[in-house]
């Protein structure tokens, strides 16, 4: 089941405040990216730290060929113009922004570049973030399987835009080849709670109560072995990302829905608009008066 596109999003200008923000899996450069839904999310949603999980720049499909819109570019400016307004920006590079990790324990316009960091909940929970991809045996042993499989995923990602254009025309809503096939072929099954059960290990090890990870674009939040799970999903089709609410409990927002008009996951932290404020209180009368 795939996330809807709405031709038009209503409540434009609501806006919204969380505590913490996940998002990775972006892949600017790339022309699957959904720069314009994001750059709507990142316009709506403050928060106190914004943490970059990997994968924000496609470094690995820029070589290949340069594609490069103005969206994308703003994004990158709107995410340098929160850190230059007070958000602690985080970014923890991933494989296919690698190229970033050549200046971990860096700071460039505010903003943090680090390979993993720990970070407490309101309620004194620690997670573990880590983009995944150095726990994903793929990547690990067999480079030119990833990049092989990269291309796969391009390929699949451009059918699914045909596909879905023929099934937009008819009336019928999004759906997503590649994550159908995630969910249904077996070995990939296999592959992703494989990679569940390896983070989940890792932030044991690490003495932490949860991980927060990207890299295999499937948002989920579940329990494994007493640690508690957190992929904030991506920015191509799930336009997914974790956030912390004010009292240190984490969920998934799907900004598509939000767009369609359904935020009833961030509801408790709408920003009150002018028209909900309360008014000012009328100055007291004096004698001179």
């Amino acid at each position: 089941m795939g996330v809807p596109r709405p031709s038009a999003p209503t409540r434009p200008d609501r806006r919204y405040r969380v505590r913490s923000v996940w998002i990775s899996d972006v892949h600017l450069g790339t022309p699957g990216c959904q720069a314009h839904a994001l750059l709507d999310f990142l316009r709506r949603v403050d928060c106190d730290t914004l943490y970059l999980v990997g994968d924000i720049i496609d470094g690995w499909q820029l070589r290949r060929t340069w594609y490069w819109p103005q969206s994308h570019n703003d994004v990158i400016q709107k995410i340098l113009r929160k850190a230059r307004k007070g958000t602690r920006v985080v970014y923890i590079p991933g494989n296919h922004d690698e190229f970033a990790r050549t200046y971990l324990d860096h700071a460039f316009g505010g903003v943090e570049l680090a390979e993993e960091c720990l970070h407490t909940t309101a309620d004194g929970r620690k997670l573990w973030i880590t983009h995944g991809d150095l726990y994903d045996g793929v990547i690990q042993c067999a480079r030119w399987l990833a990049l092989l499989g990269d291309s796969l995923y391009e390929f699949t990602l451009k059918l699914n835009r045909y596909l879905n254009s023929w099934r937009a025309r008819r009336g019928l809503p999004y759906w997503s080849l590649s994550k159908y096939l995630k969910l249904k072929v077996k070995r990939a099954v296999s592959y992703v709670a494989d990679f569940e059960e390896a983070l989940a290990r890792e932030a044991h090890k690490r003495g932490a109560q949860g991980v927060v990870c990207g890299h295999i674009h499937h948002a989920e939040i579940r329990p494994i072995d007493g640690i508690l799970y957190c992929n904030d999903g991506d920015w191509v089709e799930s336009l997914t990302a974790l956030v912390e609410f004010p009292d240190g409990q984490l969920d998934i927002v799907h900004w598509g829905q939000v767009m369609a008009g359904d935020d009833a996951i961030l509801a408790t932290c709408r920003v009150p608009e002018a028209a909900e404020a309360p008014a000012a209180p009328a100055p007291a009368l004096t004698a001179a008066q």
